[in-house]
């Protein structure tokens, strides 16, 4: 796993860099099963590494380090209801699943205006409510929102930078179904993994997300990934 971690300690060290001093939000896009958050959780731990000019949590970082967060856009999911409003089809997946002005309210506004932010408001799997509850960030701390459909017109131009976490559907479904192994077939194509993979299908056709990324990273061997910068910040 030695390249893997060279490879994010380039990513990370290319993070740190955007608008120094400054408070950051950085989105780590990808399919479900790209291994977004696993990849967001790694940068967090790496920023601890004295080797990295990043700290993580709420303590205040020493001079010329960063602090490093991150939220999950799954924390703003609508409730069941209204993602199934319009069926259980790929258009409802893309359209309905997430609720960006809870998301802009609750992270981005606070978070570029130095206030504490609200990290999730909703229990996807509970389909409830969370308790209103605030996260403190230091003034230039580097936030990273990991989530599918991030480069979407009404979202891309919040981000400072951004990841696009490349692996092929043959590769994404069955790892991400790993997690629910009696309910999903391994197939991409098979009926029980339709609203997702064409949900995304639609996601590329309007979007072409790998294009509007700051960095590319190939994911499809976690062991070895490969790094591309697309659009350098």
């Amino acid at each position: 796993m030695r390249a893997r971690h060279d490879v994010l300690r380039q990513l990370l060290a290319g993070i740190c860099e955007v608008r120094p001093r400054q408070r950051v939000l950085i989105a780590i896009d990808g399919l479900d099963g790209a291994g977004k958050t696993t990849l967001a959780e790694e940068l967090v731990a790496l920023g601890i590494e004295a080797s990295v000019p990043c700290t993580l949590g709420n303590a205040t970082p020493a001079t010329g380090h960063r602090s490093l967060a991150r939220v999950s856009i799954d924390g703003f999911h609508h409730p069941r209801a209204r993602r199934y409003a319009n069926g259980r089809g790929p258009q409802s997946f893309y359209r309905d699943s997430y609720d960006y002005e809870a998301f802009a309210r609750s992270v981005v506004t606070p978070f570029k205006d130095g206030l504490p932010i609200v990290p999730a408001v909703c229990d996807v799997d509970a389909d409830a409510p969370l308790p209103h509850t605030e996260l403190d960030l230091p003034q230039d701390c580097i936030l990273l929102i990991d989530g599918v459909f991030l480069h979407r017109p009404e979202l891309r131009d919040l981000w400072d930078a951004s990841v696009w976490v490349d692996v092929p559907f043959e590769v994404s479904v069955p790892r991400g179904n790993q997690r629910y192994p009696e309910a999903y077939d391994r197939d991409p194509e098979a009926e029980s993994n339709r609203r997702y993979v064409e949900g995304q299908r639609l996601y590329f056709a309007q979007c072409s997300p790998w294009d509007l990324a700051t960095w590319r990273l190939d994911n499809t061997d976690l062991d070895e990934p490969v790094l591309r910068s697309i659009n350098p910040p």
